[in-house]
């Protein structure tokens, strides 16, 4: 099941850099990591669903790779986010 837009918007909300902000690392890590977080849930209830846990997987390598990038362009940033949304730096 996707994220409502309220769902969404709060979340924009939290992690913007600036107002009107949807495209920074900051956000899309953010909405990767709720994401990723639902999917696990669903998956804790349905161990064989194999397609799903595909996309889980391309969902952590992509914000995998936004939080490389994060840290190549400002590292400060980078660890910010990574302790806000509860990753290990």
């Amino acid at each position: 099941m996707p994220l409502s837009s309220s769902q969404k918007q709060d979340i924009i909300k939290e992690f913007q850099t600036v107002k009107g902000d949807t495209g920074s690392p900051e956000v899309q890590i953010a909405l990767l990591t709720t994401r990723i977080t639902r999917l696990t849930d669903h998956l804790k209830l349905h161990a064989h669903d194999t397609h799903s846990r595909r996309g889980l997987l391309s969902m952590i390598a992509k914000r995998r790779r936004l939080i490389n990038f994060l840290a190549k362009v400002d590292k400060a940033r980078s660890s910010e986010i990574a302790k806000k949304i509860g990753l290990k730096d």
